[in-house]
C-alpha cells in the first residue's frame, strides 16, 4: 500500500485553516465563529499527526499532543456555548456586534 506524501495532510490542513480562519473572520454570529475556530483546530491536529508520522513514526508524541488540544477544544466549547446561551437570554441575539459590552 502507497504512503500518502506529506504535502497532500499539509495542504489538506492549510485548506482547512484558511477555511477556519476565513469563518471565524468573516462572520457575525457568534456560533459560526466557533465552528471556525473548531476547524482551526481540527487542521492543527492534522499537522500534528502528518508530521509525527513522517519525522519519528515510531514515537506517539503528535498524537498525544493532539489528544491535548482535541481535549482544549472541547472545554473551550463548552465555555463558549455557556457564555453565548447567557448572552442571548440577556440580549436575544448571539451577533456579536451586538454584544458589545461585557455587563448583561
Amino acid at each position: 500500500m502507497q504512503n500518502i506524501p506529506l504535502t497532500w495532510w499539509l495542504s489538506v490542513a492549510t485548506a482547512l485553516f484558511s477555511l477556519g480562519l476565513y469563518g471565524a473572520l468573516s462572520r457575525k454570529n457568534a456560533i459560526a465563529i466557533l465552528m471556525g475556530l473548531e476547524l482551526m483546530l481540527n487542521a492543527v491536529n492534522i499537522n500534528l499527526v502528518a508530521f509525527n508520522r513522517y519525522i519519528t513514526p515510531q514515537n506517539v508524541t503528535g498524537q498525544v499532543f493532539a489528544v491535548f488540544v482535541i481535549a482544549i477544544a472541547a472545554a473551550e466549547a463548552a465555555v463558549a456555548l455557556a457564555i453565548i446561551i447567557a448572552a442571548y437570554r440577556q440580549r436575544g441575539t448571539v451577533n456579536v456586534d451586538d454584544l458589545d459590552s461585557m455587563k448583561f
